[in-house]
């Protein structure tokens, strides 16, 4: 018999997604990711739950329509980490007609069923919070709704509740070799320098932009279907505007270019579609591409976003189905399964593309091709929640109270900021504390030991890195000293 029902190589959101829909069916489940969760695209997103509206012109109504049936799914599933998002498209001159996008935001709102999410409207710009920081030329625009996301908190929370079914997640462990047999898998793993041998009956390759290195060196059988990498880039400058609407600006590529607030202090600007050739382990924003997304937003906003601003970038590659597109952003964002059951072997599942949005719904298909192996239990995600999102999407603010009710030495800003990383598990942070003193050690902003410490024991924290770029999003604040003694405290707390 083997050690695992499946054992999965990669820890980004559609790993950790199909690990978590296999170990609440009952399965034996493995995952291995070489780095740390969610530390490769899956973090590096535009951070929106959205059904992609520029994907209508695509004629994509399969992937919008899923998208947009999951966008309620997921704000019930973990509602501190995904809050609803108004968007503002303002029509451009010699773009697409204000007919034709005020028609595909009806088409858009009817899609899918909507039961929290308001529908589109005309706004008058010249009398609304929203038009102030565009330029004078916009005197109304069309206003519609979508989700914000923390996509590697979401990451983190779903691995965490994977693990709670039983699964087993190791991170910061490399699969270095895998053998087919006739019933089963034998995979050989890394981990801080320890060699380990399982077995699993089906094997699933959800390495993301890494699928084709892992077939190559680490299986060592071609693809099956042909993989195209898309480089995505984002910037993030000073805040833009003082509220928490987002924006969708129409590019004379006729891409689309986001607008999101970021932080309390930042706007974040993306995205890009490019085709990258280079080292999957440190992709970067081009200068054309830094240029490309500030004169976007330089047509719109009156107040000048220029290159040597940037406070930070990044970029993500995604692992995308080559259809034979000929332009990048136009290659189909829609995920596919191929699943290798050659006679005589153990199954192989590869999975190429996906988006946040769609990781549920994602995990369910691959469920049904691969649950034909095991006597799986029924798809069981669609009413669930995510470890400390058990409050409804509309009691966040009354949570909030609540909390600083109860901790009454927390400030507003600092209660808000937990409970949008933690939901109702903030307790098991906060505890008996009686002050802020009792928190442990101030880091940077308000993070204290006591977090630190629950990210290390609870969410696979290893490094400073981990803690202020993924677990929580306090990297742009933090000065050099205070991330050695964040390292310091992380060895001092007992991380492996």
């Amino acid at each position: 018999m083997s050690d695992f029902d499946i054992a999965i190589i990669g820890g980004g959101i559609n790993g950790t997604g199909l690990a978590r829909d296999a170990a609440g069916r009952g399965l034996r489940v493995l995952l291995a990711e070489s780095g740390d969760l969610g530390s490769g695209t899956s973090s590096a997103s535009s951070k929106l739950i959205h059904g992609g509206l520029r994907y209508l012109e695509k004629r994509a109504f399969r992937l919008v329509r899923e998208a947009l049936g999951e966008r309620e799914v997921l704000l019930r599933m973990a509602p501190h980490v995904i809050r609803p998002m108004r968007f503002m498209l303002p029509p451009m001159p010699g773009q697409r007609s204000p007919l034709l996008l005020r028609l595909a935001l009806f088409l858009y709102d009817r899609l899918a069923p909507r039961k929290i999410l308001p529908g589109s409207r005309t706004v008058d710009l010249t009398h609304n919070v929203l038009g102030q920081p565009l330029k004078r030329l916009f005197r109304y625009g069309f206003e519609y709704s979508d989700c914000w996301v923390d996509d590697a908190r979401l990451v983190i929370l779903t691995a965490m509740d994977a693990r709670d079914r039983g699964a087993d997640i190791r991170p910061k462990t490399r699969c270095v070799r895998v053998e087919r047999g006739k019933d089963d898998w034998q995979v050989v793993l890394h981990n801080h320098g320890r060699r380990q041998e399982v077995t699993a009956r089906v094997l699933v390759n959800a390495a993301g932009p890494w699928i084709g290195e892992v077939a190559e060196t680490v299986i060592r059988e071609p693809l099956k279907r042909p993989v195209r990498l898309i480089k995505g880039s984002h910037i993030v400058v000073r805040r833009r505007f003082d509220h928490e609407a987002g924006y969708i600006f129409q590019a004379p590529d006729r891409r689309v270019v986001f607008a999101l607030p970021f932080g309390s202090e930042f706007t974040l600007i993306g995205t890009t579609d490019e085709n990258f050739v280079g080292d999957l382990k440190s992709p970067a924003p081009s200068p054309q591409e830094i240029t490309y997304l500030c004169d976007v937003v330089n047509e719109y906003f009156r107040d000048r976003v220029t290159p040597d601003e940037l406070v930070w970038s990044y970029s993500g590659v995604r692992a995308l189905y080559d259809d034979g597109s000929k332009k990048p952003e136009d290659v189909t964002r829609d995920y596919e399964l191929v699943l290798d059951r050659k006679k005589g072997a153990a199954p192989l599942l590869t999975i190429y593309g996906g988006k946040i949005t769609t990781h549920r719904k994602l995990a369910e298909a691959a469920m049904a091709k691969i649950g034909v192996f095991f006597q799986a239990q029924p798809a069981w995600t669609a009413g669930s929640t995510l470890p400390g999102g058990d409050f409804p999407p509309d009691g966040f603010y009354e949570l909030v109270g609540e909390t600083i009710a109860r901790w009454p030495f927390l400030s507003e800003p600092h209660a808000r900021r937990l409970l949008r990383a933690y939901g109702r598990r903030v307790e098991k942070i906060l505890g008996t504390a009686e002050s802020m003193e009792d928190l442990g050690p101030r880091f940077t902003g308000d993070l204290t030991g006591a977090e630190v410490r629950y990210m290390v024991q609870q969410e696979w924290a290893e490094t400073a890195e981990d803690v202020l770029y993924r677990r929580s999003k306090l990297g742009l604040q933090a000065t050099p000293d205070e991330r050695i003694s964040i390292n310091q405290f992380i060895v001092s707390v007992g991380a492996p």
